[in-house]
């Protein structure tokens, strides 16, 4: 049977182009629109937010992933890139989400070659598991850069 989960937000004007974000969750902090949209730098934008969102679950569901391929995993980085499409209208929309997560794991004493099969399934199943991956129409490239230690 399936069942919900419901998250919040709460937000508030704080003058001019300024927010006030506080997440459900409890973090909170001060928000803008990005500075070439009349916004203020050095603060969370709802741009970074959502590539943001995309890249954390992104990565929650890879180490879930190798904690299931039994990975040993040493370390991962991932910059996440979005490309947001202006029309002349000023409409905007997200068209692409392009993830580079560079990815350390030991052999564990397994072939390399089963481990990096292991890595990429790994990828593929993060991927096919992310909530906001799969909460959005933007083309989702994932390009890893995968390095196997002894």
């Amino acid at each position: 049977m399936s069942k919900t989960a419901k998250y919040t937000t709460d937000v508030r004007w704080t003058g001019e182009h300024w927010g006030h974000v506080t997440m459900g969750n409890g973090p909170d902090m001060k928000f803008s629109a990005p500075p070439d949209a009349q916004g203020h730098a050095g603060v969370l934008t709802p741009e970074d937010a959502f590539v943001a969102a995309a890249n954390t679950c992104v990565m929650l569901m890879f180490i879930w992933a190798t904690e299931r391929f039994k990975l040993k995993l040493i370390s991962y980085d991932c910059r996440a890139e979005g490309t947001k499409l202006i029309e002349i209208d000023r409409t905007e929309i997200f068209t692409r989400l392009h993830f580079k997560p560079v990815i350390h794991v030991s052999t564990g004493g397994d072939p390399r070659n089963v481990i990096e099969n292991r890595v990429k399934r790994a990828i593929q199943a993060a991927q096919k598991y992310s909530l906001v991956a799969n909460s959005v129409k933007s083309e989702i490239v994932v390009e890893p850069e995968i390095v196997i230690e002894d």
